[in-house]
């Protein structure tokens, strides 16, 4: 037994979620590598893709001009946000019958803590078959589960058997060990390509070979903070618990040009699109911003973020664009921008107001008449189409 008490918890991802609802959804497309994400003839990447494009070298974050050049017939398909989402809910809706206790991670995989679940519908097993059959059923559409005591152990299994796969972990202190030491390292967690480099180059090329290092020469590669956390996932440890606070930590949108873009009124426009949509996205989820940060990358593919504290919160189109632009401006456009991005963080559900000192005029005044406005405007847009109220500046 893990602790006093033996959880069990379900680690589900589903299998190449974008490209299976498009081969669901159009019947003419199964068996076909199909790739989401820029067209091949623009700068851009790839989302995510099909097993039969996988087979030919293709994966996420590929420029999609390279992704053509490795399967030359793959089927391109922007990404349709609208549907994802919409299917996405479908798959967290059926989670939520089994047990309350799931913690979303992204818009295709979850936690799910089914301790309390096996005296209605049996073992973690039981379980998981229980709601693979139900998400292909509703969504005809496969996923992959982990079952294991603990989250470590079940975000690792899910991905054993892809797709469509069903993984268990020993539930055994002794054989957890032996389960996980053929692995190689980079799947443990926080192991990223500098700490692997590190590693590899003491010889720690798998999961086994960690559990074996000395403990202080493992602290004086990595550091005594990492080392720990290693050994402690190196056998299968970890204590941390299901988190089912739901809504978004931060909302962001950016955009690939298609050739570099020197003009900065360009630059500035698209920029201003970006915040106006992130702000639209942080009003539909009732949401209000405390951060807000600009990314620009450079012809040379050297990225920079900037970012500004917003007190207090806000969620209007006005406050985000004035931020935005200060923000660029200030950092200048000293080389081509090949990708302008804008994001918000810091996010809560209420505008908090600082108490006014007696005779303090307030100001929450001005702000609460942009967010009425942007407001206004979603209302506009949600009945006539996006392009029925734009900014002037990009009537050109």
């Amino acid at each position: 037994m893990l602790g006093n008490v033996q959880r069990t918890i379900l680690h589900i991802d589903m299998d190449a979620f974008f490209a299976a609802i498009e081969q669901h959804d159009r019947p003419e497309l199964k068996g076909k590598p199909v790739v989401i994400g820029a067209a091949p003839d623009r700068r851009g990447v790839v989302s995510t893709c099909s097993y039969e494009a996988r087979k030919y070298g293709i994966h996420s974050a590929m420029p999609s001009r390279t992704a053509a050049r490795l399967c030359p017939h793959a089927v391109f398909l922007p990404v349709n946000g609208r549907r994802y989402s919409e299917v996405s809910r479908q798959i967290m809706e059926i989670f939520q019958r089994f047990t309350p206790l799931v913690e979303p991670l992204s818009c295709d995989e979850a936690f799910l803590d089914a301790t309390g679940a096996r005296y209605l519908f049996g073992d973690g097993p039981a379980i998981a078959k229980r709601i693979k059959a139900a998400v292909a059923a509703e969504t005809g559409i496969t996923c992959s589960v982990g079952v294991a005591p603990n989250l470590f152990l079940a975000k690792i299994a899910s991905d054993m058997n892809k797709p469509d796969g069903l993984t268990l972990v020993p539930f055994s202190e002794k054989l957890i060990p032996a389960f996980l030491a053929p692995l190689p390292i980079k799947r443990m967690w926080g192991a990223g390509k500098k700490t692997q480099a590190v590693l590899e180059a003491h010889n720690i090329h798998t999961i086994g070979d960690l559990q074996k290092t000395d403990p202080v020469k493992l602290a004086a590669w990595v550091g005594e903070n990492a080392a720990a956390t290693f050994r402690r996932l190196a056998f299968g440890i970890d204590s941390r618990t299901i988190e089912t606070e739901s809504g978004e930590k931060s909302i962001s949108n950016e955009i690939t040009f298609s050739e570099d873009q020197s003009d900065s009124a360009a630059v500035e426009s698209a920029l201003l699109d970006l915040a106006d949509k992130v702000g639209a996205r942080l009003r539909r989820a009732g949401l209000f911003t405390a951060t807000v940060q600009i990314k620009v990358r450079w012809k040379d593919f050297s990225t920079i973020t900037r970012q500004r504290r917003i007190d207090p919160p806000c969620c209007d189109d006005f406050t985000l664009r004035e931020t935005a632009l200060e923000l660029l401006q200030k950092e200048g456009l000293h080389s081509p921008v090949r990708l302008i991005g804008f994001g918000t963080g810091n996010l809560c559900k209420t505008a908090d107001v600082p108490q006014l000192e007696l005779f303090q005029i307030p100001e929450k005044q001005t702000s609460s008449k942009r967010e009425q406005l942007s407001r206004a405007v979603d209302r506009i847009r949600e009945k006539f189409g996006l392009q029925s109220i734009r900014r002037g500046s990009t009537l050109d």
